[in-house]
C-alpha cells in the first residue's frame, strides 16, 4: 500500500468522528461500531454505520471481518426499529469512487422515512 493511501486512511473524517475530534449526532455506539446522522441527508432518516476498524472499501474485507459485517447489519436493523422505519428502509454500501464512496472507510447508509425508488441511480 502506498504511503499516501496509508496517510489518507489514518486521517479520514470517520476516524475523526470516532475519536471525537469532529462532532456528530451519534445514535449508537459499541466496541465495534458507531452510527450517526449524515450531515448531508438523502432521506428524512439517513444514518451512517461505521466500523471502528478501518476497512477502506468493501473490496478490502477479509474472512476475519465476517463477524463485524454481520454486526453492522444487526445494528442497522436495531436502528431501523428505533428510528421508526417500520414501513421500510434501504441499506446502501458503496464500494470505491465510481460507486459513490467518498470516504475511504467502509460504511453502511441506513435510509428511510420516504418512498424509495428503483433503480437508485
Amino acid at each position: 500500500m502506498a504511503r499516501e493511501e496509508i496517510a489518507m486512511m489514518q486521517d479520514n473524517i470517520f476516524l475523526k468522528i470516532i475519536e471525537r475530534k469532529i462532532p456528530a449526532r451519534i445514535v449508537y455506539e459499541d466496541d465495534h461500531c458507531l452510527a450517526f446522522h449524515d450531515i448531508n441527508p438523502q432521506a428524512p432518516v439517513h444514518v451512517l454505520i461505521i466500523p471502528k476498524k478501518v476497512i477502506p472499501t468493501h473490496a478490502d474485507i477479509t474472512e476475519a471481518d465476517k463477524e463485524l459485517l454481520g454486526h453492522l447489519h444487526w445494528v442497522a436493523a436495531q436502528l431501523a426499529r428505533q428510528l421508526g422505519l417500520e414501513k421500510g428502509y434501504r441499506l446502501v454500501l458503496n464500494c470505491r469512487e465510481q460507486a459513490g464512496q467518498s470516504v475511504p472507510h467502509l460504511h453502511l447508509h441506513l435510509l428511510g422515512g420516504r418512498q424509495m425508488h428503483w433503480p437508485p441511480g
